[in-house]
């Protein structure tokens, strides 16, 4: 068993003595301690493109007869503002108020079980953060 152990060693050396011969990390950078002028490199995302200034509408008369910004094509123009007995009923029955607290909503309703569920995920995860390991 030592012979094979005492024939590997010098082996051992020689390997080790090229690893650390080949590491070149602490040698300095041609072009001095700071690098030189070198360009920068482009990051991940690539260059940056500059802001597009979108003009904002101005003219009231159309401001009230349409939806300014509803075209998305080159051609066309926005959508036109309709009487209100165009739309439909629950149009106008949307809640766009701040949210509804869980006793002011009705518990034969999906959204009122959704709420649940996620007021009590998050009192977990609350209760979770409270602990000391």
């Amino acid at each position: 068993m030592s012979g094979l152990i005492g024939s590997l060693v010098p082996l051992f050396r020689r390997s080790f003595l090229q690893l650390t011969a080949t590491r070149t990390y602490a040698t300095p950078k041609a072009g001095g301690a700071l690098g030189g002028s070198k360009k920068k490199k482009l990051g991940k995302l690539g260059p940056t493109v500059e802001k597009k200034v979108i003009p904002v509408e101005t003219d009231t008369a159309r401001l009230v007869n349409y939806v300014c910004g509803s075209n998305i094509m080159k051609q066309g123009e926005d959508v036109k503002i309709q009487p209100d007995t165009e739309y439909p009923e629950w149009l106008w029955k949307l809640h766009v108020g701040a949210p509804l607290t869980l006793e002011e909503m009705d518990p034969n309703t999906k959204a009122y079980w959704r709420k649940l569920r996620r007021m009590g995920l998050q009192r977990n995860n609350k209760l979770a953060k409270l602990k000391k390991f």
